[in-house]
């Protein structure tokens, strides 16, 4: 079965220079979106990754990258809003490139959608309450 799943790739300092997101496709034929990417050789790196494809192939794809060292977790664990912090004022929807964060004109209320996330922090930096947190 096909699906789309947003994972966090935390890579150690020796496999940081290694072409292993490629092994992705190659071996497993899986499709990925790079979101977002802070990587360097001889450092540790970081990638949000956006993986299409067989469900049993993103398994045997994100098994292959733990076996190399690599930490993954799931999108959802990486960026949070915490409500009781949040007094909707707005300023994280201004920033926010995907639209994960909006303003409901109904009632005047951000909410966030973490399907839509990129986890790009944007929204972490400019919150004047601290009530988007990225979870490290």
């Amino acid at each position: 079965m096909n699906q789309t799943r947003k994972v966090v790739l935390r890579f150690p300092q020796d496999t940081a220079d290694r072409p292993l997101v490629c092994e992705l496709a190659l071996r497993f034929g899986l499709v990925f979106n790079i979101l977002r990417a802070s990587i360097s050789p001889h450092r540790e790196g970081l990638m949000v990754l956006e993986l299409f494809g067989d469900t049993g192939k993103q398994e045997m794809g994100l098994h292959f990258l733990r076996d190399k060292g690599v930490e993954i977790e799931d999108l959802s664990q990486d960026i949070r809003k915490n409500d009781n912090r949040c007094f909707h004022c707005g300023a994280c929807v201004g920033v926010c490139p995907s639209g994960a964060l909006y303003v409901d004109r109904q009632d005047y209320r951000v909410y966030f959608d973490e399907n839509r996330c990129i986890a790009c922090e944007f929204c972490v930096q400019c919150c004047p309450t601290h009530a988007m947190e990225a979870l490290i």
